[in-house]
């Protein structure tokens, strides 16, 4: 496996020709489209048909039920887990089915690869948003709390599923000891069922730090009360920010550095985002919002505008900008190169495995990329 960085006149014959590989194989790997046009600075994967993996790892995956089937199936070859998203509740613990449509024919296809499913919960309110009062609400009140976790358990017995994964957000800080009691619980009845449980991270960096994000979650006591984390190590770059790298490595690091103050390595999955933005300029606080866009879209952007794919050395991550009817924008995204520095990442630190947000587009070099680091648990 080698990465090729498109340089200015190269075509994707004189790529394989000088790299002696297939052409035809760089054009799969990579998805590229008739007349299989190239950037100048969008980096390739080049299957060598050799792997470099030396241990394996478990490898999580989101997703909504209205994936399209024929991305799941081609995802779930490469997953360990696939958290499936996601259950919600009411204030009194009732458990409610994902608003999106219905989970079971996901459950069926993962267990047809050999991949768990995972139920994933999340404090949705009725707007669609996480909602900290719903959260209050069952944590401090053990009858609403034993109902949530009895519906959870009898849930997961009716439909198959494998495990469960608590993703609550902006929880108050007056509640972290009342959610880190929750969650023990929910582990523990799963452990003695036959389940695991894993718990959704915001990326701390310190256990002062302040924020709605940050002070209700003690990285320590739930890394001790689940079988594993995922660190969400991602959307530094967001819908409503300013343009920038959604995951920047030196930003990632120092989140998985103060993790493993916290957390034994062999707990900690590392968030990985499957996306990219694409921000109007001039950034306006309050006012700009950026399209989402996938990584392959990305690419075809930048070729359809003429621009040039840069690559930040800071951040270890691409973007361009370009200008369209007048307006100027700037794209930021991830490619091989900026993968592999996240693999590189949980190597040099021992980490449990990686979990993407989320798997809705397909994007191939990643996966191919993946197996030639690591060999995936099944």
């Amino acid at each position: 496996m080698e990465i090729y960085v498109v340089q200015p006149g190269d075509t994707i014959d004189s790529i394989a020709l000088a790299l002696g590989v297939s052409a035809e194989q760089l054009i799969y790997d990579n998805q590229l489209i008739y007349p299989y046009e190239l950037a100048v600075g969008q980096a390739l994967f080049v299957d060598r048909n050799t792997r470099n993996a030396t241990r394996a790892i478990s490898v999580s995956g989101y997703a909504y039920p209205f994936i399209s089937p024929w991305v799941l199936e081609q995802t779930l070859p490469f997953l360990s887990e696939l958290p499936i998203f996601s259950y919600g509740f009411t204030a009194e613990g009732e458990l409610l089915p994902p608003a999106y449509g219905d989970d079971t024919w996901m459950i069926a296809e993962a267990m047809r690869f050999g991949t768990q499913p995972v139920l994933t919960l999340t404090p949705f309110g009725p707007d669609g948003n996480f909602n900290n009062r719903l959260i209050h609400s069952v944590v401090n009140n053990e009858a609403y709390k034993n109902n949530l976790i009895q519906n959870l358990l009898n849930t997961m017995d009716e439909k198959g599923y494998e495990g469960v994964d608590i993703d609550f957000e902006y929880i108050l800080a007056s509640d972290r000891d009342a959610f880190t009691a929750f969650v023990w619980e929910v582990a523990e009845t799963m452990r003695a069922n036959g389940y695991h449980t894993s718990v959704a991270l915001a990326p701390k960096t310190s256990s002062e730090q302040t924020g709605l994000l940050y002070e209700g979650k003690d990285y320590r006591a739930l890394g001790e009360a689940a079988d594993h984390v995922l660190l969400m190590t991602y959307e530094w770059g967001y819908t409503y920010g300013p343009p920038m790298a959604v995951a920047p490595i030196h930003q990632v690091r120092r989140v998985v550095e103060y993790a493993l103050t916290q957390i034994p390595s062999e707990k900690i999955n590392l968030g990985i985002p499957n996306y990219g933005y694409d921000w109007p300029l001039p950034y306006v606080r309050g006012v700009t919002k950026a399209t989402t866009i996938n990584n392959v879209q990305a690419v075809r952007i930048a070729i359809a505008q003429g621009a040039v794919i840069q690559f930040d050395e800071l951040s270890q991550s691409p973007f361009f900008t370009y200008i369209s009817e007048g307006t100027e924008h700037e794209v930021w995204f991830e490619d091989v190169r900026s993968l592999q520095e996240k693999f590189n990442l949980i190597k040099e630190y021992s980490l449990r495995g990686c979990g993407y947000w989320q798997i809705m587009q397909w994007f191939r070099a990643n996966w191919l990329l993946l197996r030639n680091n690591f060999y995936i648990l099944k």
